[in-house]
């Protein structure tokens, strides 16, 4: 009987590798623990992902082979595996073989001491990941400034205008004149206005309180029936579903009503194109896999693109077109963004826009069970 094969001695280094550094596994970012001369000793999933290759063949090589102009980044190894300083950091742009084409990816590559070894750690992080997140925390604390503002400011609106319309409904009960009784009707139905207006910034504050099981599929179609009704002609709202995305817990009213907002937006900025009879709105959703949002990692993610073929969104206001009252509309109230940003926000999620002329994207990211 042929006795079983027994592991190399390189196979057993990497399964010891493997089980030593799993942990770092769960890292967002590219982790790597390299030795002095550049051999990969273990490389994380992240690692993995982003190279498109298996752990086994990123750590068959050396390290350097995966950089343009690697020499610093090599020199820096092997000073830090020296002692010669415990971190150093630098720019470096990472060589993706494989479908991605050799696509160079921009990085921050941080080297680092490891205690009790003479290997060295290798982490990298996204130059865009990390503007991406830098964005997503600024637009977080504008938005909680926002609804500070919003919540203050509405406030001190609502209270006197209780006593206006009061006050013009006993008005309107003392005098005897149809012309006088007319303009205390158009106090109280300006206050009404004002009201409504009060009550919409007021909105955005209140938590999901509708929580169910959400079809992201069923809010696209609802938004998309909307939509259709209301311009029967000279628009097109195209479907791009993955259908394999799964439901999540949600307020569904809320979702819809972010999604219609930002659809409604894009129907209107294609007023021409519609006229001409080639306007066309695309529904497209997504997986997107290990997404951090709000410094928290998440395994799986919907994406929603809500992407149209209009002039884009003016310059001047591309930087805060989720501000409240900002709008690229004559006539708009320029609550819409704010209040589709704010309901994303609630479901732990983010939104952006992409705008240029002929294509404006908005993507809705939401974090999947």
């Amino acid at each position: 009987m042929k006795a079983p094969a027994q592991p190399s001695a390189s196979e057993g280094a990497r399964a010891d590798a493997a089980v030593a550094y799993a942990a770092f596994d769960h890292l967002a970012t590219m982790v790597a623990v390299v030795s002095p001369d550049g051999r990969c000793v273990f490389a994380n999933a992240s690692f993995e992902n982003v190279l498109g290759l298996s752990r086994r063949s990123v750590q068959r090589g050396s390290v350097f082979d995966w950089f343009v102009e690697a020499h610093t980044l090599r020199d820096t190894v092997a000073a830090v595996a020296r002692n010669e300083f415990a971190t150093s950091r630098m720019e470096a742009l990472l060589r993706r073989p494989g479908p991605t084409g050799g696509d160079a990816l921009p990085v921050h590559a941080i080297v680092n001491q490891m205690d009790g070894t003479p290997h060295v750690l290798l982490e990298l992080v996204e130059i865009e990941q990390q503007t991406r997140q830098d964005r997503e925390e600024r637009a977080l604390g504008q938005a909680k400034a926002n609804k500070e503002l919003i919540r203050n400011l509405a406030h001190e609106i609502k209270n006197p205008l209780g006593g206006i319309r009061g006050a013009a409904q006993l008005l309107e009960m003392e005098v005897e004149s149809r012309a006088l009784t007319e303009y205390t009707q158009v106090i109280i139905n300006e206050a009404d206005r004002l009201q409504a207006l009060v009550d919409r910034l007021l909105a955005p504050h209140r938590k999901p309180h509708v929580v169910s099981d959400v079809n992201i599929h069923e809010v696209c179609e609802r938004v998309r029936s909307l939509i259709l009704a209301e311009f029967p002609r000279g628009l097109q709202v195209e479907r791009d579903y993955d259908v394999s995305i799964p439901d999540f817990r949600g307020d569904r009213e809320q979702l819809i009503q972010a999604v219609l907002n930002i659809a409604h937006n894009a129907a209107q900025a294609l007023a021409e194109r519609i006229v001409s009879g080639d306007a066309c709105i695309t529904l497209r959703t997504r997986i997107a896999r290990q997404v951090t949002l709000g410094k928290q990692r998440y395994r799986l993610a919907l994406e929603l693109h809500i992407e149209d073929n209009g002039p884009g969104v003016p310059e001047s206001i591309r930087e805060h077109i989720f501000y409240p009252l900002v709008s690229g509309r004559d006539g708009g109230s320029g609550l819409g963004l704010t209040l589709a940003q704010t309901f994303v926000q609630q479901h732990q999620g983010t939104i952006e826009c992409e705008s240029e002329p002929g294509r404006t994207q908005f993507k809705i990211v939401i974090p999947l069970p």
